[in-house]
């Protein structure tokens, strides 16, 4: 006997492709087969009223994104009787499978792919008639196909025929290949007892193995479940295995093309549920489960079936997975509220998993608001991709800047679309690093990114592998009963604290500028909209409102809002921001008009949680200088102060009694002087507008690598500067730039009263794989910037000391970035930039990107945006940065008719912001949302200028907990540092 480990591996794997060909040894050609198209994304119905013509195999179809429809008739031979019969399909595309008028199961792409096959008959009848028809899309899972084989369009059919289905065959397949797959995989730590074993017996079956004849099966069998009966020792790794499917919302694909994505999943996951009684499939996001509802209400009713029966678990908590960096606090409180309040009235439970696998980064105050949301666990993978640092534990408690803690876990398999491989499960046990703490971990298998989800031949496998020897021991579960076994498995874990910075995908703040800022503005409108309402009093909008809230929670998806879609997803994502600016503008007016009495005089409303006095646009045009309370109207009186302009030696100095700046003949603010203090804020020229190669080394419209900080380059020297405006109340600079293919127009405006110096820009924008940033070298010296996020804020270091600080060389952050030293600072605010980086005393903000995949036109055109800077005495909190940043991003607005001055709402405490005002979802009380800015402890008082009897804190979900005290229409308000707080007023 000669023994040779390749020969004998190569051998097994050819005897186990003999026996896969056995599963479907007996196939016909369809009697019918016709096709029409190519169609647009149409119902079944009128897809049966097409005219159809012949169809062969060989066929091309296309172009991308269309859609054809096969009419395919079969008859079952006499000798199938009895015997199950499925199609066989391969299109290299995507396609559904339909019978009787309902999408019976998805199909996928090539004859070895994942999903060519259906069953049509369970045990058919011998001359049976077959009808079925497949809706075929010209795309593949990941969107657009390249053409296969040496073909001009990428779809092509290759087969199509009907089989019977052998199912000792079947059964046989498996055993072997599971084995088979354990023995390839011995040299990963496999027991060379166990692993010789194996070997010797798989080889003793490719020498009996005859295909006719059967006895020899059996034999084969035999040998084959002697060996799959070895049980591991009592203590070994415990694999959860959970079924899923990743279904992006939007992403390479339009929204149209996710809704058929989602049929053509969710039909193939509940029919295995009827061969697979064990089998769990979990899946997230209510708008996907809404959309099944709205539009195809017999598969809603099988899911809602199988929710019946524990094999359909919903998951997640959320309206979509959102992005978590760039959508305000109050967005993502909205993700929860809407989706569990969704899931509580349409499938009869709220969730405790948070599941947002792949997404950019989790802001620190994610835990507070998950357990606000009634959630305390959370499961994510996308950290496994850290280039710098790995995540040092898989399993660990995540503690949000306010001290909210919720249990974490990371698979160890480093993905969320796991295929149920041998060696798969082997390395997550052998990758997993909490052994110390837990003995088990999570294995997400199923097809994922463009759906799809768990195939047969993974649940076989696990069938065969529940406490097979040297395979975890492992058990289809569902997320809530593996995190009830975590939490048990360890009375103390490791524990991070704070943001989970990704260190990857950092040009997700900046690319696809244009849907950043509608979203920005959306935001602002909403927040806006509800104020006004709830205060106006009347029927409160709340139709339009929900209608306006879910279209942009959809659009603040994790491949939307970070810019890493195609061009189609942008222009609907134009759409959908501008009907939600459509509504909450009608719902503002409304207010405002029901607010005011008389007309023909105008009244200055301020929206912000904070004092202005400042100089405002009218609705003419004409400047006014505005005082106004917090969250109330206010009104036009004189200014204290002026603004002055002047010209010496070629430059423009522009002075109030706040800022003193001179800007040069090119264009840069040579000085800028805090006037109270007398403090020169700047070391060298700044507004530095820099172009910088970037040029990702992958992922393009993802990722900003650190290789481009060796590549700035200042722009030349401005074309022109000029002072346009030199009122007492306004002055103006406009400077003029050209550089390569693009323009830039910049307004550098000082007011009267004003600690800021502002910069707003247009620009025509025609560059490529360049990133343009803005520099401000300030005189500060600081170990750490501060960035301001949801609800809070976070400091980052400016200096590349660790690994970990050399990879926060780009950041996320929301209104403002400030840097401080004992008794003064400079803090940089944005109205819609989110993209930020300090280092030492250099601050930068992420202007522009220029991508070329997956949108060849991304961020080409037209931009608007606005940035300032802010000198200040003492540190960011004691200058009231927080409050500055409101006022520069959200502009007072105008009632037609007078409205008595006043706040509606005012905090005595400048830590406590008071974010959000709105009615409650289920009654009118009045809902207050707070969040501590600071990171300071207190009590504070809220006066509120409307009626009420009764106060009380509530979760974000608007739950009622405790009673507050209330004295004199103020309502008395304990807080601890970074906490959120939600106050019902009765």
């Amino acid at each position: 006997m000669i023994r040779h480990p390749e020969y004998d591996r190569a051998r097994i794997a050819q005897v186990g492709e003999r026996i896969r060909a056995l599963v479907y040894a007996e196939r016909r050609a369809p009697d019918r087969l016709l096709v029409a198209g190519p169609v647009g994304r149409i119902p079944f119905e009128e897809a049966t009223r097409l005219e159809h013509r012949p169809a062969a195999l060989g066929e091309q179809f296309g172009p991308a994104w269309s859609t054809f429809w096969f009419d395919l008739a079969a008859t079952v031979p006499p000798e199938w009787e009895g015997s199950r019969v499925d199609l066989l399909f391969v299109s290299h595309s995507e396609a559904t499978l339909w019978m009787d008028g309902r999408p019976v199961q998805g199909l996928n792409t090539s004859r070895d792919g994942p999903r060519p096959d259906a069953m049509l008959r369970e045990r058919a009848a011998a001359e049976e008639r077959i009808e079925a028809r497949i809706e075929l899309a010209c795309s593949g899972k990941f969107g657009q196909l390249e053409p296969v084989y040496d073909t001009v369009e990428p779809v092509v059919l290759d087969r199509c025929e009907i089989a019977r289905f052998d199912p000792q065959a079947w059964s046989l397949h498996h055993d072997f290949d599971v084995l088979r797959r354990l023995e390839a995989d011995a040299g990963n730590g496999l027991d060379p007892s166990w692993a010789g074993e194996l070997g010797r017996e798989l080889n003793r079956v490719c020498n009996i193995f005859r295909e006719d004849e059967r006895a020899t099966w059996e034999a084969a069998g035999e040998i084959l479940a002697a060996l799959l009966g070895r049980r591991n020792a009592a203590v070994v790794h415990e694999l959860s295995a959970i079924g899923h499917a990743h279904i992006d919302t939007i992403w390479l694909w339009p929204l149209d093309e996710t809704h058929r994505k989602l049929v053509r999943t969710f039909s193939s996951q509940t029919a295995y549920m009827e061969r697979y009684p064990e089998f769990r499939f979990c899946c997230s996001q209510a708008y996907h489960y809404d959309w099944i509802r709205r539009n195809a209400p017999g598969l809603d009713a099988r899911i809602r079936h199988r929710v019946g029966t524990g094999q359909w678990v919903p998951v997640g908590g959320t309206w979509v997975e959102p992005d978590c960096n760039i959508p305000s606090g109050e967005s993502l409180v909205r993700q929860f509220l809407v989706g569990q309040r969704y899931f509580e009235r349409e499938l009869g439970r709220r969730h405790r998993v948070f599941w947002n696998p792949d997404v950019f980064g989790y802001n620190g105050q994610l835990p507070q608001i998950m357990r606000g949301a009634g959630i305390d666990r959370f499961l994510t993978q996308k950290l496994s991709w850290n280039r710098f640092n790995r995540p040092p534990h898989h399993t660990f408690d995540w503690e949000g800047i306010d001290g909210s803690r919720v249990l974490a876990h990371f698979p160890p398999a480093d993905t969320y679309n796991a295929e149920a491989e041998i060696a798969e499960m082997r390395r997550n046990a052998r990758a997993y690093r909490d052994h110390a703490f837990s003995r088990r971990s999570l294995l997400v298998f199923g097809y994922g990114d463009g759906g799809g989800g768990p195939t047969p031949a993974m649940l076989e496998t696990l069938r065969r592998t529940r406490d097979l020897q040297g395979v975890p021991r492992t058990a289809i579960t569902t997320p809530e009963e593996f995190f009830e076994q975590l939490d048990a498995d360890a009375a103390e874990r490791p524990v991070l604290v704070g943001e989970l910075y990704f260190e990857y995908h950092r040009g997700t703040y900046t690319t696809q500028g244009g849907v950043k800022r509608a979203n920005r503005e959306c935001e602002r409108a909403l927040h806006d909209a509800e104020l006004l309402a709830a205060v106006a009093g009347g029927e409160y909008p709340r139709r339009e409102l929900t209608e306006a809230w879910e279209l942009l929670l959809l659009n603040q998806f994790h491949d939307v809002l970070p810019g890493s879609s195609i061009g189609e997803v942008y222009e609907r994502a134009a759409r959908d921001h501008a009907r939600v600016a459509e509504i909450c503008a009608q719902v503002a007016e409304e207010a405002l008009g029901r607010l005011a009495r008389g007309r023909g005089s105008t009244t200055p409303v301020n929206t912000v949680a904070a004092a202005r006095a400042e100089v405002a646009e009218r609705p003419g045009g004409d400047l006014a200088w505005v005082e106004a309370p917090a969250c109330g109207p206010g009104q036009v009186a004189a200014a204290p102060g002026t603004v002055a302009a002047s010209e010496a030696d070629g430059a423009i100095v522009l002075e109030n009694e706040r800022l003193r700046a001179v800007i040069a003949p090119d264009g840069l603010v040579r000085s800028l002087v805090e006037v109270r203090t007398g403090r020169e804020a700047l070391t060298g020229p700044a507004n530095r507008l820099q172009l910088f190669d970037d040029r990702p080394v992958a992922n393009d419209a993802w990722d900003v690598d650190p290789f481009h900080l060796e590549t700035e380059a200042d722009l030349p020297p401005a074309g022109s500067v000029a002072l346009v405006r030199s009122d007492p109340l306004r002055a103006e600079v406009e400077i003029r730039w050209r550089f390569g293919g693009s323009g830039l127009r910049q307004i550098v405006r000082l007011d009267a009263g004003s600690a800021r110096l502002e910069f707003h820009c247009e620009a025509d924008w025609h560059e490529r794989h360049t990133l343009l940033k803005v520099l401000f070298p300030v005189a500060v010296r600081a170990a750490n910037a501060t960035y301001q996020m949801q609800f809070g804020h976070t400091e980052r270091p400016t200096h590349y000391t660790t690994s970990h600080d050399e990879a926060r060389f780009e950041v996320p952050g929301h209104r403002f970035a400030d840097l401080s030293e004992h008794g003064f600072g400079v803090a940089l605010l944005t109205d819609c930039k989110y993209g930020y980086s300090t280092y030492e005393n250099r601050m930068r903000i992420s202007l522009l990107r220029s991508p070329t995949y997956p949108d060849p036109e991304a961020d080409q055109g037209e931009h608007r945006f606005a940035y300032a800077v802010m000198p200040h005495a003492d540190g960011w909190r004691e200058a009231g940065v927080v409050a500055e940043a409101a006022r520069f991003e959200t502009p007072l607005r105008w009632a037609d008719g007078d409205i008595e001055a006043g706040s509606w709402f005012a905090v005595d405490d400048p830590n406590l912001v008071l974010d959000t005002v709105k009615r409650a979802e289920d009654s009118d009380a009045l809902v207050l949302r707070l969040y501590e800015a600071h990171g300071g402890r207190g009590v504070a008082r809220i006066r509120v200028a409307l009626p009420f009897t009764r106060a009380v804190r509530a979760n974000l979900l608007e739950d009622e907990e405790t009673d507050l005290p209330v004295t004199g229409g103020e309502i008395e308000l304990d807080y601890r540092p970074h906490q959120i707080l939600t106050v019902l007023v009765h």
